[in-house]
């Protein structure tokens, strides 16, 4: 049974398949689609500028800042400096589109390397490994290194859009021309932007300083593997295999996380924006803890395994050949994550896996004291099972909000070495582990994939709302003739182009993001654990058939996918940006070009603008469809994923009681609500 279970675990966490799963998690945060709604609208109303600045002409130099103005070219001439914003708007959309375009043909050149990757690990000569790696990831490293130029580029295009804007509406406050509840508007507007840029740029200094972490991190996960290989008595290769699956899990959740983190900067950072300064406005110290939910569950899965029905298998937690009991060893580890716990910052999360830890080593002591003599009175022993019992449940609600606090997948892609060697011990306790755990997983991933439909459904809802808004000032704008468009309207439409234009930006931002991350990871596999695997004259062989170089492979593999899985969204990313782009942005910014270029004297002047603004309407209809379209596929690849879980592994588990699937569903549940809950309390 074991074989079975662990065998369909691994057939539904194929690479393929948890990329897959990673697309739906983040979808609700990586909606290009979403964001590129405003890109018609932006387009439109730069070209309504173009038709207002034909009107008479006047100066916002009366009260210029003392050093001058920074971005206006033009401030004698209100006209001049509103084409002004038309043009950078232009080049903005222009370069963004040629850009993103390189980027989607970079970012799917990743898999073939990372299939090179796979190959070299997969190879038992050291000497070949040591020769082929290093170029194979200095390759996506290269890839990551020329996206972020790219995108880092885009990105100013857009920031310089927004601070021309943001300098011209300072102008107009300045040259006293607003009316009063004009001026509110504007000021406001102005101090939210400024918000925006603190937030954005608290956020990026706060990702710099988490992905210059990495390599301590992954040393301290090397760390944690030798010290434990070193301690642990032979015969024990169950419970060593387990560890090291804690370690993987550990690894690719604080990947995950960092990722969720980057692909929805408005939650890292809104505590920022809304001067709260609590405790959790740094999301990464939370990340890093929930990092180790996954070692702290299998800990706790490997304490319960003790157990059968209301008796402690006493011969299975204390080892006769080598007098000692397994539950010491089971404490030492649980000390070396407690150690790495209060070492970071105060937070929820660490409050909860620190009273884990506690509650975990209180009941391995009781193990280790009662172990060798079997001397436990049937009260103790009760209350004992009672203590495992409660502590598994607290680790099953722990790793749920960690999931979905970091939106990595229940079902991690399991690397080759580790997949290879699938130890059993052929005992009972190893196959209801397996069992218990593949139930666990199933509800874990049913939960987490219904919580992203609801998010995406909410971020569709925003999306309607912000679109209306920007649709409402473009229709005031056309019903009013030339003559009618007063300074106070030309105004508000400015503040409507800030933020369609902050809205795109922002997502430029997590580009640029994203290939940071893949760099580092890369970095980090080149800097730590290549030097680490090159440099292990002592090859620690703690398990059979899984040496410390197999862990050291695995963890390359471990970091190598999930730069390679963080490529493969972006691939997804600009595919849809790229499609939309070329088909409802690029023509309407050909047509703003034009238009820009005509005397507004001219006859066919009216007709460009009157086509722009059709033009730019149905781009924007045509990509809500797209929207919905995509809405669509996402809700079926859901149940996709959902259906396989349940053919694929439900399939071959033995049949469970309603009590049981009832505490399991109850203890994701409660995870899962604990973050929606923390999420609406902090972020709502």
């Amino acid at each position: 049974m074991d074989i079975t279970v662990k065998n369909a675990v691994l057939k539904i966490s194929k690479a393929e398949a948890v990329r897959k799963e990673t697309e739906l998690l983040m979808k609700p945060y990586a909606n290009w689609e979403e964001y590129l709604m405003p890109g018609p609208l932006s387009i439109a109303i730069l070209g309504e500028l173009v038709f207002i600045s034909s009107n008479t002409d006047f100066s916002i130099n009366k009260n210029p800042p003392k050093s001058g103005f920074k971005y206006i070219k033009y401030p004698d001439s209100f006209r001049a400096s509103l084409m002004q914003v038309s043009n950078s708007g232009w080049i903005a959309f222009n370069e963004a589109h040629k850009n993103m375009d390189q980027i989607r043909l970079h970012s799917n050149n990743v898999p073939s390397y990372m299939k090179m990757t796979v190959k070299t690990l997969l190879q038992d000569n050291i000497q070949i490994v040591q020769a082929l790696l290093p170029g194979q990831l200095e390759n996506i490293r290269t890839i990551a290194d020329e996206c972020t130029r790219l995108a880092e580029s885009t990105e100013k295009k857009f920031t310089d859009v927004i601070l021309l804007i943001q300098e011209m509406l300072e102008a107009c406050l300045n040259s006293k021309q607003c009316y009063e509840e004009d001026v509110k508007e504007v000021q406001l507007k102005l101090e939210e932007a400024k918000l925006k840029k603190e937030s954005a740029e608290k956020a990026k200094a706060m990702a710099e300083k988490n992905f210059g972490k990495m390599d301590k991190q992954l040393d301290e996960v090397h760390k944690q593997f030798t010290e434990a290989m070193e301690s642990m008595p032979s015969g024990w290769e169950m419970i060593g295999m387990n560890f090291v699956e804690g370690l993987s899990n550990s690894v690719n959740t604080l990947v995950s996380g960092a990722v969720g983190i980057v692909t929805a900067p408005i939650q890292a950072v809104s505590a920022l924006v809304n001067h709260k300064k609590d405790k959790e406005s740094n999301p990464y110290p939370a990340n890093n803890i929930y990092s180790k939910s996954g070692q702290l569950l299998k800990l706790a899965e490997q304490i319960h395994s003790f157990v059968n029905k209301d008796k402690i298998k006493w011969s299975e937690v204390y080892d006769q050949k080598t007098s000692s009991a397994k539950s010491s060893w089971l404490k030492k580890q649980l000390q070396n994550i407690e150690s790495s716990l209060k070492s970071e910052e105060n937070c929820q999360a660490k409050e909860k896996s620190v009273v884990v830890c506690k509650d975990a080593m209180s009941i391995c002591d009781l193990l280790t004291e009662f172990a060798p003599k079997n001397n436990c009175k049937p009260e103790q022993e009760k209350d004992l099972i009672t203590k495992i019992q409660n502590l598994k449940a607290q680790t099953e609600q722990l790793d749920s909000e960690s999931k979905a606090f970091t939106n990595s997948s229940s079902f991690s892609a399991t690397p080759p070495q580790m997949a290879q060697n699938t130890q059993s011990g052929g005992k009972k306790s190893a196959a209801q582990m397996a069992t218990d755990n593949a139930r666990f997983r199933i509800e874990q991933s049913r939960a987490q994939l219904e919580k992203v439909q609801e998010m995406y459904q909410k971020s569709m809802e925003n999306l309607e709302k912000n679109n209306k808004e920007l649709s409402d000032i473009l229709v005031t704008m056309r019903s009013c003739e030339i003559k009618e468009i007063d300074f106070n309207t030309t105004v508000k439409m400015l503040v409507k182009g800030l933020d369609a234009m902050g809205r795109v930006k922002e997502q430029w931002e997590k580009m640029v993001r994203f290939f940071q991350m893949i760099s580092n990871l890369i970095n980090t596999c080149l800097n730590t654990s290549l030097k680490r695997f090159i440099s292990t004259a002592d090859n620690i062989q703690g398990i059979q058939g899984y040496s410390s170089n197999a862990f050291i492979k695995d963890m390359i593999y471990t970091q190598a996918f999930n730069a390679s899985n963080i490529a493969n969204l972006v691939y997804m990313i600009s595919g849809t940006y790229t499609e939309v782009s070329s088909k409802y942005l690029m023509d309407r910014v050909s047509s703003l070009g034009k238009l820009m270029a005509l005397d507004p004297k001219n006859p066919t002047f009216e007709g460009e603008r009157a086509k722009l603004a059709n033009d730019c309407d149905s781009a924007q209809n045509e990509i809500y469809k797209l929207v919905m379209k995509r809405k669509e596929e996402f809700e079926r690849d859901s149940k996709k994923r959902v259906d396989m879980i349940d053919q694929e592994l439900l399939a071959v588990l033995p049949p469970a009681s309603d009590e049981e699937i009832k505490k399991i569903k109850d203890n994701v549940q409660t995870g899962m609500k604990e973050i929606t809950a923390a999420e609406e309390d902090q972020f709502g």
